[in-house]
C-alpha cells in the first residue's frame, strides 16, 4: 500500500504543473489520476516539424523539477565570444519507443555513444561550422556527408550557432561515430546531441537542455522524422516522457538509483533505416489497439517510477501497433523475441526503428545469458550475424569531455 501511495503522490506531482512551475494536484483520486495519466500519454504526434518563432520570453527548464515546457526556441541577440578554443562532447546511445511508446517514450543507454571535437578556426569564415572529419565504426566516414547541411551534427550545431547569434567566429567541428548507422540505438540523435552540447558549451553555456533538444530536433527532422523520443533522453538521460510537441513539453522519468536495470541489445548485420520502417507503419489502427497500447505505456511509466524490471519488461513487450509491422521486416526478428523470453527476460522488442533487439533484466550474468541466445537465434532464424551487449542506464546523458580555455 505505501508503494501505491508513493507512486499516487508521484504521479499527482507529475501532471500537475504548469509552464515550468509545479504545483500539487488538487485531487487525488486514483480514477482521477490514471486518466491524468493516460491523456498524457495518449497523443497523436506531428509528422511534420512545426515552425518556432524565436522569442526572448523563453523558459528554462528545472532539470529537477517533474517536468517543464518549451513554448520557443531562442535567439540571443548578442554575438557571444567563445570562453574555450575547443571542447569535447560525448552523447550515449537511446533506446525509442521502448514497446508501446512510439514516438513519445525514450531511454539513455551507458558506454556507447558519439563523440563531437569543436574548436574554433580562423580558416573557417565568421557564422560559419565546417565539417573536418568523420571517423568511426563500420563505414560511417564513406556514408555520412562532410557538408554540415546535410549532416545530423552539423544541422545541429548550425541551429544552436543560429539560437546563439553567432557571427564573428568560425568553428571546425570532427565527429568520432561509436554508434552504427541505421541501428535502432539512435546513432543520428547521439550525433546531434554530441554537436549541440559542444557548441553551448564553447560559448559558455547561455543555453538549456530544452533549447538543444529544439536543435537535435531540427536535425532529426532532415535526417529521420520529427521525433524527440531518441535526442531528449541522448540529451537529459534516463528515461523520458515527451507530452506534447507543440508546445514541446519534456518530462523526465526518475528509475530509482537504488534498483538494478539492464538494456541487452543485440545488433544484428542487417540495417533498417528510419525513414523506411517508418514509411511502413499503419496510416489507421483499430480503438482495441489504441487502449491497448496507452494501458501498456501508462504500466510502463509506472514501473519505471517504482523500479519495477518485470513491469517494465512486461509493458515493454506488449506493442500491438508498431511492433507488429515492423518485426516482419526485420529477418529473425519474432524468433529472436521468444527465445529471450524464454532465457529470463522480463520484456524485449525492437530498439527504435530497429533492428537491434532489446531485452530487458535486473541481472548482468543473466543478461550475458539473454545476449547469447539472442544472437543464435537472429542466425538460426535469420541468417544473420549479430553482436550482444549488456549495458545499464545512462542516467546522465550528453556531457562535456574536455575543454581548453582560451
Amino acid at each position: 500500500m505505501a508503494s501505491t501511495n508513493a507512486l499516487t503522490t508521484q504521479i499527482s506531482n507529475l501532471y500537475g504543473f504548469i509552464d515550468c512551475k509545479n504545483t500539487s494536484s488538487s485531487s487525488s483520486s486514483p480514477v482521477f489520476l490514471q486518466l491524468l495519466a493516460i491523456m498524457a500519454i495518449c497523443f497523436q504526434s506531428p509528422l511534420k516539424p512545426t515552425s518556432i518563432s524565436p522569442s526572448s520570453n523563453n523558459c528554462r527548464p528545472n532539470l529537477s523539477a517533474q517536468s517543464f515546457r518549451c513554448n520557443f526556441s531562442k535567439t540571443l541577440t548578442a554575438d557571444p565570444q567563445p570562453v574555450f578554443t575547443s571542447v569535447k562532447s560525448f552523447a550515449p546511445a537511446t533506446v525509442a519507443n521502448l514497446g508501446p511508446g512510439f514516438d513519445f517514450l525514450g531511454a539513455a543507454v551507458d558506454g556507447m555513444g558519439d563523440v563531437v571535437s569543436l574548436r574554433v578556426d580562423a580558416d573557417v569564415p565568421p557564422g560559419e561550422i565546417s565539417i573536418a572529419d568523420i571517423e568511426g565504426v563500420g563505414d560511417s566516414a564513406k556514408k555520412l556527408s562532410k557538408n554540415p547541411l546535410w549532416n545530423c551534427a552539423g544541422i545541429a550545431a548550425i541551429s544552436v550557432m543560429k539560437m546563439l547569434g553567432v557571427r564573428s567566429v568560425g568553428l571546425s567541428l570532427s565527429l568520432e561515430k561509436g554508434l552504427p548507422l541505421g541501428s535502432g540505438l539512435g546513432s543520428s540523435a547521439a550525433s546531434a546531441a554530441a554537436a549541440a552540447v559542444s557548441v553551448n558549451e564553447i560559448f559558455g553555456r547561455k543555453l538549456g537542455v530544452h533549447d538543444l533538444v529544439l536543435a537535435g530536433l531540427e536535425s532529426e527532422a532532415k535526417v529521420s522524422g520529427y521525433h524527440a523520443d531518441n535526442v531528449a533522453p541522448a540529451l537529459m538521460g534516463g528515461f523520458v516522457l515527451i507530452r506534447s510537441y507543440d508546445p514541446l513539453e519534456l518530462i523526465p522519468l526518475r528509475f530509482p538509483s537504488d534498483k538494478e536495470l539492464f538494456f541487452v541489445l543485440v545488433n544484428p548485420e542487417f540495417e533498417a533505416p528510419t525513414k523506411k520502417m517508418r514509411a511502413a507503419l499503419p496510416s489507421e489502427i483499430g480503438m482495441s489497439h489504441h487502449v491497448w497500447n496507452c494501458s501498456q505505456a501508462a504500466a510502463l511509466v509506472a514501473s519505471v517510477f517504482q523500479g519495477d524490471v518485470k513491469g517494465l519488461g512486461k509493458a515493454l513487450s506488449s506493442d500491438r501497433i508498431v511492433e507488429p509491422t515492423r518485426a516482419p521486416l526485420i529477418p529473425g526478428m519474432e524468433g529472436v523475441k521468444k527465445a529471450a523470453l524464454e532465457a529470463g527476460a522480463f520484456g524485449c522488442t525492437i530498439s527504435g526503428a530497429g533492428p537491434t533487439a532489446v531485452a530487458i533484466t535486473d541481472d548482468e550474468e543473466k543478461g550475458r545469458q539473454i545476449g547469447e541466445r539472442m544472437v543464435d537465434a537472429f542466425w538460426e532464424e535469420g541468417k544473420l550475424k549479430a553482436v550482444a551487449m549488456v549495458k545499464k542506464l545512462d542516467r546522465v546523458g550528453a556531457r562535456l569531455m574536455s575543454s581548453n580555455l582560451i
